[in-house]
């Protein structure tokens, strides 16, 4: 990136500390296979063209090119953004070597899902880790799991809608779906309870690996349900820590929908985040467990902050 490309002054408190993008990342330990590390950013809080040089410096030069050739600001920064979220955020968890976000390398499944390819790593044990990204123009987020794959997606709660929410409904999801939007009169509620069956579907989905063609959104109902038996919607459900997101597919009903586990967040006040990951099988004691969410908030190489917990994260409904 040219110098000049961004103009826009670095606004920082003072509690932040600030980092080179030469200095390592902070280590994490990976994820233990009952959790789920989510990292996010909020665009509008990273600011300053060093900074956002720096982001540009860790891309090799085809990403690089790929950033530069959107148009817009806006979404060049985004670009920017999503890739350095991902590089820094995977490098945390390069405990017991020298890799650097630049020098990691990513391809592609055969369903076009980005993974990490650990080819290049000679003297260390490759871990088995999965991830998937998910972007809005006002929250990028990065998912982390270890021998589980990942989807997650994350939707502005005021999303706007370009058509009524029933129309769309009607063309996308199945009838069970229809059914509980269309029992929602207040037209602010509807439009929540959308956004939020539409992460939850975006994010299964994902994690499938197959993309959209592989698993359209009408070949698979989203349920939510609790101890005291389903509930109409999210929203009118009073035990939403005791709720349950299952999955039931159309082709093959007694496919998958015990595979698969959910937790719908609130982030930030202000978007929904779905996260859908497949239950870990390899023990017999790690088949039924409790899922465990921990959740980061950063600015890479400024700063990071653990939000588990904090009005930051509400936990709507899923794993705990």
């Amino acid at each position: 990136m040219q110098r000049g490309f961004y103009r826009m002054r670095l606004n920082c408190c003072t509690d932040i500390k600030f980092f080179s993008s030469s200095t390592p990342l902070a280590p994490i330990p990976l994820p233990s296979p009952k959790e789920t590390h989510l990292w996010y950013v909020i665009p509008n809080e990273v600011k300053g063209e060093s900074l956002l040089n720096k982001y540009m410096e860790i891309l090799p030069p085809c990403e690089k090119e790929h950033v530069s050739s959107m148009r817009g600001d806006e979404l060049r920064k985004s670009a920017l953004l999503a890739r350095t979220l991902v590089r820094t955020t995977i490098a945390r968890y390069q405990i017991n070597s020298s890799i650097q976000p630049r020098s990691l390398k990513f391809r592609k499944s055969i369903h076009g899902k980005p993974e990490v390819d650990w080819q290049h790593c000679d003297h260390c044990e490759p871990p088995p880790l999965h991830f998937n990204i998910s972007h809005t123009s006002s929250l990028i987020a990065c998912g982390v799991t270890i021998n589980s794959p990942i989807g997650i997606d994350v939707e502005a709660k005021q999303r706007p809608v370009k058509h009524n929410v029933l129309t769309l409904a009607r063309r996308y999801f199945t009838e069970h779906e229809l059914h509980v939007l269309t029992a929602i009169k207040d037209p602010h509620l509807q439009h929540q309870e959308f956004i939020k069956l539409w992460t939850l579907k975006e994010a299964y989905v994902k994690a499938l690996g197959g993309g959209f063609s592989g698993a359209p959104f009408k070949t698979f109902t989203v349920r939510f349900g609790s101890a005291i038996g389903e509930s109409p919607h999210l929203s009118r459900n009073s035990n939403t820590e005791a709720s349950e997101i299952s999955v039931d597919m159309f082709d093959d009903p007694s496919d998958l929908t015990s595979n698969w586990q959910f937790m719908l967040l609130e982030l930030a006040g202000s978007h929904y985040a779905a996260i859908c990951t497949e239950k870990d099988v390899t023990s017999e004691g790690n088949k039924n467990g409790p899922m465990k969410l921990t959740v980061w908030k950063t600015i890479p190489f400024v700063e990071d902050k653990c939000v588990s917990g904090t009005e930051a994260v509400r936990v709507l409904c899923g794993f705990r």
